[in-house]
């Protein structure tokens, strides 16, 4: 499982996803959970605003389970 550095308290699931390559901009975040179903602790989401918090598990659609590590 590849972890996610953050030094702030969250991080959006759309700047999330540009900060791992998933996109190349904040614009694409729409498209990409148009097309993509992220989960986000097990469940799905589609909200780009989502906050993703310290312990956060993301499950992409390419295979991929990132953990955010950070502030608590």
């Amino acid at each position: 499982m590849e972890q996610i550095r953050i030094e702030t308290e969250y991080i959006t699931l759309g700047q999330f996803l540009k900060e791992i390559g998933a996109i190349d901009t904040g614009g694409m975040a729409k498209w990409y959970l148009s097309e993509h179903t992220p989960r986000v602790n097990s469940e799905e989401e589609n909200r780009r605003g989502r906050k993703l918090r310290n312990g956060d598990v993301i499950e992409l659609a390419d295979g991929r389970t990132l953990t955010i590590v950070g502030k608590e």
